[in-house]
């Protein structure tokens, strides 16, 4: 069965669409199908793919306003492993394009419903907001993953997104869960970071990921080459923490499918 996660955070720079890329790319790796949404209209994940934004021949704008079929639409990354149902400029218009249609909510998880044999996982990047967009990749997800820096105003917004995501339950997806909150540009030296990892384990406790993603300067580089991190530089500390990451999430989901 197809586990669709939504890699989802309100506040900008935690590393979602470099957690996106990369556990795509991990997943994959490990032998399993994966499709990455790039639902940002910056378009970074489809670009740190290795995939031209600005060539697509259709684009996930397509796709939601139901102008091209998601399966002309989805697109082999050249070097990765998975496939991309990718993102550009266009994206940005349509939440006004949305606003008029019916089932607006639910356009993504429809086109997505053809799909669900074809991959093991669906992972979708989120833009930094709680758009119409967004809320598309939250009716459509199982779970999402939260992203997020160990600083004091990240605890803020994880409380915003975690009322979010309460309400999105009640009202349009009752089976969304929280599948984990993975710490992000951890630097173990920073006595702050440690504080606000140590108080979230405490208050979260194993909605918490063990994996804890570095500072690393080879994360930072590869989108640049249009590639993740473990196709850039595979000993680097950031391509072992995604791998780490593929490998504590697919742990999680046999347990959880268990229970």
């Amino acid at each position: 069965m197809t586990q669709i996660l939504a890699i989802a955070n309100q506040k900008g720079g935690v590393g979602k669409t470099t957690t996106s890329v990369n556990l795509a790319a991990s997943l994959a790796a490990v032998k399993r199908k994966v499709l990455l949404v790039d639902l940002d209209p910056q378009g970074n994940a489809t670009m740190g793919s290795g995939l031209e934004k600005h060539s697509l021949p259709y684009s996930v704008y397509e796709v939601l306003l139901g102008n091209a079929s998601i399966n002309v639409a989805v697109q082999p990354t050249p070097k990765a492993g998975y496939d991309v149902l990718g993102s550009n400029r266009e994206l940005s218009g349509a939440e006004l394009e949305l606003m008029d249609m019916e089932g607006r909510e639910t356009r993504l998880k429809d086109a997505l419903a053809s799909l669900t044999k074809k991959y093991d996982f669906i992972v979708i990047d989120c833009a930094p907001s709680l758009s119409l967009l967004t809320l598309n990749a939250l009716v459509a997800a199982d779970g999402v993953i939260i992203p997020m820096q160990c600083e004091y105003y990240a605890l803020e917004g994880l409380a915003d997104l975690t009322n979010t995501i309460e309400r999105m339950t009640q009202r349009l997806n009752p089976n969304l869960r929280i599948r984990g909150i993975l710490r992000t540009m951890f630097d173990p030296r920073n006595t702050l970071a440690n504080d606000v990892s140590a108080e979230l384990t405490n208050h979260f406790g194993d909605q918490v990921f063990e994996t804890v993603i570095p500072r690393n300067v080879r994360l930072a580089e590869a989108p640049a080459h249009g590639l993740p991190v473990m196709y850039y530089d595979k000993g680097s500390r950031g391509a072992f923490a995604y791998l780490t990451l593929a490998a504590e999430l697919l742990k999680k989901e046999k347990k959880r499918k268990t229970a």
